[in-house]
């Protein structure tokens, strides 16, 4: 999910269409007003089962491009926390289950995270009301979060993952009406999509909860697609002596 190399090309100013400090937010879902998606959102959150934590990076939680605030209009059940790890403290509904003891086989709480130690979300036969906890980031940081939660996760959570080709580059904006940012493997899904494809195996209903997120999901992309401009590549400023060379 890393914008660095995707975005530092494109011309963003049509997203704005003002200054930031000019531009007038909308109210209701706190875009701004030529990319609002109130027309999009439920017109009441959507209750569900499962209660969902999202661990929110600080400098995801800046980005204009992040799905979250969406996600957490969509939802009823969402719980936000900004920061870089998930530790005793974090969330009284996490500390709960980390405090209590169980002999139930089902796990309590499933984590999302592609690798090759995760278990596929398809195998695992979760109660209902099972906790779904998410990393919002960039690949990089998002590693580093799950990495550093590892061990509070490890009593009460397991590590899943959705459908995923890790042999195969991921898509950018341009290539999936679903994609915003470019992503490390095939498969690999913003954080908003992959809540959606978990509740479809989550929920009694869940396939009609998948349907009305990946709408909102859609129309987000959509907006975004019809503002960005690519720009051409700017010579890469290489040391001294060297000649300049451009990006690929």
């Amino acid at each position: 999910m890393d914008l660095d190399d995707e975005f530092n090309h494109l011309d963003l100013s049509g997203v704005d269409g003002r200054s930031e400090s000019r531009r007038r937010i909308c109210d209701g879902c706190g875009r701004p007003e030529n990319v609002c998606l109130c027309g999009s959102l439920p017109s009441e959150p959507i209750s569900t089962a499962t209660q969902i934590v999202i661990l929110h990076h600080p400098h995801e939680h800046r980005h204009k491009l992040s799905t979250v605030p969406i996600l957490t209009k969509s939802l009823l059940n969402t719980h936000t926390i900004v920061g870089r790890r998930l530790r005793r403290g974090s969330s009284p509904l996490l500390d709960s289950l980390h405090s209590s003891s169980s002999s139930d086989q089902s796990p309590r709480a499933i984590y999302l995270f592609p690798g090759p130690t995760s278990t596929h979300l398809s195998q695992l036969n979760p109660n209902p009301g099972t906790v779904l906890i998410l990393f919002d980031a960039t690949w990089k940081h998002a590693k580093e979060m799950v990495d550093a939660s590892a061990e509070y996760l490890s009593s009460f959570a397991i590590r899943a993952c959705l459908d995923c080709d890790f042999g195969e580059t991921g898509g950018n904006i341009f290539d999936s009406e679903l994609i915003l940012r470019k992503e490390p493997f095939l498969g690999c899904v913003s954080t908003m999509e992959a809540a959606a494809r978990a509740l479809q195996s989550l929920e009694p209903n869940g396939p009609e909860i998948e349907t009305r997120l990946l709408k909102v999901l859609r129309d987000m992309v959509r907006f975004q697609a019809s503002h960005l401009k690519p720009m051409k590549p700017r010579p890469k400023l290489l040391k001294k002596g060297k000649p300049k060379q451009e990006f690929e």
